[in-house]
């Protein structure tokens, strides 16, 4: 049997335009004589279609879409994800052929956690279905069923499923990958079936889709795997009788049926006949992404689709001849090209000549546009404005903020003026604890950096520099002390502990839950945590404003993290 994968980009939304894509790849597919081609969950739509499945005119808008796509498939069967409604709601599974969709498979399990809430939405399926082609049985799941141990995919194999296919929206974050192969290796190897999983890819708000499909043989080996970050179809060829052979050599099987009482009695559907002999395939095989490529090529994607599927063109980025800017900087231009990056510094008393050199350098390396507009005039005006209110008060943060706020005006003003996007330079250890101003450093339309830790930001910008075999960020801006220079000879750890020792507490409480108690008992530093946790939580109200950024770990602020911000429990 020949499967294929397609591994494509859609748009939320976009129902003509992920059925274009749709039969772009369906059609791609009859040409090298596939048999079965996969596409990814809710492809019809776009996933997560969100608060759109709310509204009866667009869940009948892609019935019929999906309708008018399977009469496409002719000589091919194709497996497409929609939202179907029959006297419900449905996660649902299509299954063309023969020009028309010949059954429907609802999802059964729904996830309800981390960045999910299907069950806002949809019911939970009940049937089963399995698919005959050429003698082969076909049991069709979508996403979350295979991470369950059990059923469906054990009531499947019960029933004789000889391949079981996966279509899936499984959202990335950093290695998530491997978690993958892992899990669907078990599941192939427990179930003595192929498995195919076919990903979605592309930027959709915070979430990224990474591909990596995958297809595994009966005993948990990865036969074929999709690039990651980029569209593919995955086309491979395997033996299904070979699934046969190893439940009759290996019968424990037989004994969970005895148990169950009884084989599963699943409905078959009839979908296709067998092909005519075909040279065989070489199978492609993808190697695995390391970590700091998977961090650049999924906010590179993030950004890339951010931009283009908001209908932007440019972007602007406030550079200050720091890290963080520096790399927003590098990665807007691998993204999106240089020619549609505009970089502006803002100087102000407090600058340093090495920063307000570095910044136009960075430009210069980057190949990207550049202009300087100076604060300082400007915020002498705010200075007199203010004098009467501000009368025998001492200079404080509120001074510092003002620089911080007027740059963001000024930004924001470009923005308005020329249509380009403005991009937030701030990390996630800066918005983690606060250290960041409402209106000013965190105004923009997208924060790229927002789930990047300090500590990964400096490994990022070294191993950028390595890959293009030069110098795009300045060394002496990876080298310098971090500082948002707001005042003078101010440095970060002025305001905060040293980010190695503070990036490993944040990732602990706010991606683990953990304690103040539990960290100091695990050996953390106790003065660390305490001030570390005492920031964090009350920097909540400022997070609920922060602009949308790429996720990048298992758990992010917005979507993933919801904690309150009126909040007296300080544990």
């Amino acid at each position: 049997m020949r499967l294929a994968l397609a591994q494509i980009n859609t748009v939320v939304g976009d129902l003509d335009g992920n059925g274009e894509r749709i039969l772009r790849r369906l059609e791609e597919a009859k040409e090298r004589s596939v048999d079965l081609v996969l596409f990814p969950e809710l492809a019809v739509t776009g996933y997560p279609p969100e608060d759109l499945l709310l509204r009866p005119s667009f869940v009948e808008a892609a019935q019929k879409k999906a309708e008018e796509l399977a009469r496409s498939a002719r000589n091919i069967v194709a497996l497409l994800g929609v939202p179907w409604f029959d006297r419900d709601l449905y996660n649902a599974c299509a299954v063309c052929a023969g020009g028309e969709i010949k059954t429907i498979y609802r999802k059964r399990f729904l996830p309800n956690y981390g960045v999910f809430d299907e069950d806002r939405y949809f019911a939970p399926g009940r049937e089963l279905v399995l698919l005959e082609h050429g003698g082969t049985l076909i049991g069709p799941t979508v996403c979350e069923d295979m991470w369950q141990p059990g059923p469906p995919a054990t009531e499947l194999a019960l029933a004789g499923a000889q391949v079981l296919v996966n279509l899936s929206a499984s959202p990335f974050h950093v290695l998530r990958d491997r978690e993958r192969e892992e899990m669907f290796a078990t599941r192939a190897r427990d179930n003595a079936c192929f498995v195919a999983f076919c990903n979605a890819v592309g930027g959709q708000d915070e979430l990224i889709f990474d591909g990596h499909s995958l297809v595994l043989d009966e005993e948990g080996h990865v036969i074929a795997r999709a690039p990651g970050f980029e569209e593919a179809l995955l086309v491979t060829d395997i033996e299904p009788v070979d699934a046969v052979g190893r439940r009759l050599r290996d019968v424990r099987r037989r004994a969970l049926a005895r148990d169950r009482g009884e084989i599963p009695d699943v409905p078959v559907v009839h979908v296709g006949e067998p092909r005519s002999a075909r040279k065989p395939l070489e199978p492609t095989l993808s190697p695995p992404i390391g970590e700091l490529e998977q961090m650049r090529l999924a906010l590179e994607l993030g950004l890339s689709d951010y931009v283009t599927k908001n209908g932007f063109e440019d972007v602007v980025i406030g550079v200050s001849g720091g890290i963080d800017s520096a790399l927003t900087a590098a990665l807007s231009v691998e993204a999106l090209g240089a020619d549609r990056v505009h970089c502006v510094s803002m100087p102000s008393r407090y600058s340093s000549p090495e920063t307000r050199k570095d910044a136009a350098r960075l430009a210069d390396n980057l190949g990207a546009d550049f202009r300087e507009l100076p604060i300082d005039e400007i915020y002498g005006g705010y200075e007199r404005a203010l004098a009467e209110a501000f009368a025998d008060r001492d200079s404080d943060l509120t001074e510092e903020n003002l620089q911080a706020r007027i740059r963001g005006v000024l930004l924001m003003a470009l923005s308005n003026k020329f249509g380009w996007l403005l991009v937030a330079t701030g990390n996630k250890s800066e918005l983690s604890v606060g250290y960041a101003t409402l209106y000013g450093d965190m105004a923009g339309g997208f924060a790229l950096l927002k789930d990047v830790f300090k500590t990964d930001v400096f490994r990022l910008a070294t191993h950028l520099n390595e890959r293009a075999g030069k110098e795009l960020i300045p060394q002496t801006i990876i080298d310098r002390a971090p500082s948002a220079e707001l005042r003078d000879n101010q440095l970060d750890e002025d305001s905060l502990p040293p980010y190695p020792a503070l990036d490993k507490v944040l990732a602990a409480y706010v991606e683990q839950d953990r304690s103040a108690e539990e960290l100091s008992a695990d050996g953390f530093d106790a003065g660390v945590v305490e001030r570390a946790v005492a920031m964090i939580d009350r920097a909540e109200y400022k997070r609920r404003q922060a602009p949308p950024g790429v996720r990048l770990r298992s758990k992010a602020f917005g979507r993933d993290r919801r904690t309150p911000i009126t909040n007296h429990w300080h544990g």
